[in-house]
């Protein structure tokens, strides 16, 4: 991340370091309690999920990370077809209102999503999701929310073992939560295909004033903690698809906050790809041809299409 953000310094753009979230931030998504039990373990190292241990500053770098999630919508909301990139460590989707859980502590997408709607006057919020692994917490806050779209792509059945696709939201938040699990080894035209015929279809009809993405890069082939065949070049694709939506939908108010990525290599590729899509002119998604699509992204797809038929207009 270091790297990729020199890299971007040096060709003349513009690398903010973040400032802390408050707690105020963070208690529209956090149990209030629960952010305090986290500020009382700073200095300390603790263990509290089998995944999930705490080091002496990871406190404050959790406020960081929170922080810099916030700072990005900000920046996004308070202009033209400006977009931004949080390259934060730890990530967030995993944090529940009152649990840590999946290297998560705070919930740093969720945080400024619910930034965005309370204090920035966004009305409609979509946050889009291509980790690898669904993103439980996200979903959770949201689910009962007509007001933030939650939109995931994942390998499924996976860790954490939420994400089926016919988890939709409840209540009044019903329909707003679309999930296309997809089956291990999917590629890049996979993922093609459940953007385009659900993903994107989507979005334009909820035409968000913002659009955030939690962009974890672990559906890389290269990637250790999965088993997908995404490519540097399909998440350049994603974003660009999103970037599109968002300049059609919402005066380009595009945001993204890093997730998984565990592979030095190809995060820094799909990092410095996905830069330089947001960097440079808007266009047509390129979809990678060099894989050859499975039946994953068309199964995905069809079950999405019926476990949203009566919400959305896809097919």
């Amino acid at each position: 991340m270091d790297a990729v953000a020199a890299r971007w310094r040096a060709a003349g753009g513009e690398v903010v370091a973040p400032r802390e979230a408050t707690h105020e931030q963070l208690a529209r998504v956090h149990d209030i309690h629960y952010i305090q039990r986290i500020s009382e373990l700073r200095e300390r190292a603790v263990a509290l999920d089998p995944d999930t241990y705490t080091s002496p500053e990871s406190y404050e770098i959790a406020l960081l990370s929170a922080g810099a999630a916030i700072d990005a919508v900000e920046r996004v909301m308070s202009s033209s077809h400006v977009s931004a990139l949080a390259m934060v460590r730890p990530p967030g989707h995993h944090a529940e209102p009152a649990h840590a859980m999946g290297f998560c502590l705070f919930n740093n997408v969720a945080s400024a999503a619910a930034h965005a709607r309370h204090a920035l006057g966004a009305k409609r919020v979509a946050i889009v999701d291509y980790d690898v692994h669904h993103g439980n917490g996200t979903q959770h806050m949201f689910e009962r929310d007509p007001s933030v779209l939650y939109i995931s792509t994942h390998q499924y059945p996976y860790y954490p073992g939420t994400g089926a696709v016919d988890e939709i939201g409840t209540g009044p938040g019903e329909g707003f939560t679309v999930n296309l699990p997809l089956e291990s080894g999917g590629t890049d035209a996979d993922f093609e295909q459940v953007f385009d015929r659900v993903a994107l279809p989507v979005l334009r009809q909820f035409a968000p004033d913002l659009i955030l993405v939690s962009a974890g890069f672990d559906a890389h082939q290269r990637d250790p903690l999965a088993t997908m065949r995404a490519t540097e070049a399909g998440f350049a694709a994603m974003t660009m698809a999103l970037r599109k939506v968002a300049d059609d939908c919402c005066r380009g108010r595009l945001a993204l906050v890093t997730e998984g990525g565990y592979d030095l290599k190809a995060l820094d590729a799909s990092l410095e790809a996905v830069v330089q899509t947001l960097a440079g002119p808007a266009a047509a998604a390129k979809w990678p041809s060099a894989m050859a699509p499975s039946n994953r992204g068309r199964v995905s797809a069809d079950a999405a299409v019926r476990a949203l038929k009566g919400y959305w207009k896809v097919q």
